[in-house]
Parts: C-alpha cells; structure tokens; sequence
C-alpha cells in the first residue's frame, strides 16, 4: 500500500501578506547537500532550502520575488564549488 503525504507550504508571519514569491530547483552531489544548506541558511531570510526529490539530489529554493538576484547570484557564485545543476 502507498502512502499519500500532504504538501504544506507555510509562509513565514514575518512577510508582509501580497509579497510574490518563488523557487528554483536544483541538483547538487548528495555529499555536499548539508553544506550547501548550512550556507543558504546563514543568509537570513534569504531562502528555504527543501528536498523536492530525495532519489536524484534535487533541491527546491523558496524566495520572495525581490531576492530573485540575490538567489541567482549566491547559486552562480557556489557552482562550481558544489557542482550545481539548475533544473528550474
């Protein structure tokens, strides 16, 4: 028997409501996730970091819509370095 998880999405209470948000999604080597997140979490309020497939590494990033270059540039920044492939 499978078993149906509910999605739940939360938004922060420090957001004001009506602010837009986004994500991206990416690939990076399994070993590397824990300090790939250790880094996106020490920029405050930055981005959410979740597991969107756990079986090929796929990370999603959660973001207002006015830190979309922001994001982009901290990813392009840490690319090489851990490997990174966008896939959204």
């Amino acid at each position: 028997m499978q078993r149906k998880c509910a999605r739940i999405e939360a938004v922060s209470p420090s957001h004001e409501k009506g602010t837009a948000f986004e994500s991206s999604v990416i690939a990076i080597p399994p070993a590397r996730i824990a300090e790939f997140k250790a880094i996106i979490e020490s920029y405050d309020n930055l981005a959410t970091l979740r597991t969107e497939d756990p079986r090929r590494h796929h990370l999603r990033l959660y973001f207002a819509s006015d830190q979309k270059d922001t994001v982009n540039q901290l990813i392009e920044s840490l690319r090489e370095r851990f490997e990174i492939r966008r896939l959204l």
